[in-house]
């Protein structure tokens, strides 16, 4: 059976194998390109990328029971390298406390302070799934943006993730040696 802790946990690692496909578009185009305006609701890419990082520190740390105070309308990570090493050490950080959880934590619900101060409750895997469409949110607003500066057109599609990890699996049990005959 096929639970929720396995899809969330699929999930986070489909978001980082997404976020390094977008990267690696993102590195065809100078550096002026990130940081300048290009009319996204966070203005440049580097801020976006900089929002998807908060949200999910923000996420992460509500699900843990505890409270992230942010301010989305400044660049908190003004280093464009850092700031993505960032996001990868985050996606995995994520993805580990998701595998490290209880199968029923996924059908629990977490309270938690929302932007307006009030007192929010929601599903587990609902927040989870929130958090997931926002990335694949800002990363295709991203897309788009790249694609019209002249970076190639990133292939992010979950379908792609799943065929890339079937390759890899075929790759590496082509490689195992057989366990000796006793």
């Amino acid at each position: 059976m096929y639970s929720w802790k396995s899809y969330f946990v699929v999930q986070s690692d489909y978001q980082h194998w997404a976020n390094e496909v977008l990267f690696s578009v993102l590195d065809h185009l100078n550096p002026e390109a990130i940081g300048s305006d290009q009319g996204l609701f966070f203005n440049s890419i580097h801020h976006t990328v900089d929002h998807i990082l908060l949200v999910s520190q923000s996420w992460l740390a509500r699900l843990q029971g505890e409270s992230l105070a942010v301010n989305y309308k400044v660049i908190n990570n003004p280093d464009w390298r850092e700031l993505k090493i960032a996001l990868r050490r985050e996606t995995r950080r994520l993805q580990s406390w998701l595998e490290s959880q209880p199968v029923e934590f996924f059908d629990s619900q977490v309270a938690f302070a929302g932007g307006d101060g009030k007192t929010r409750t929601m599903w587990v895997r609902d927040a989870l799934s929130h958090l997931f469409t926002h990335y694949a949110h800002h990363r295709g607003q991203i897309s788009a943006v790249a694609t019209r500066l002249g970076a190639p057109c990133p292939e992010m599609d979950f379908v792609y993730y799943r065929r890339e990890m079937e390759r890899l699996l075929n790759e590496t049990q082509r490689f195992q040696v057989p366990p000796a005959e006793a």
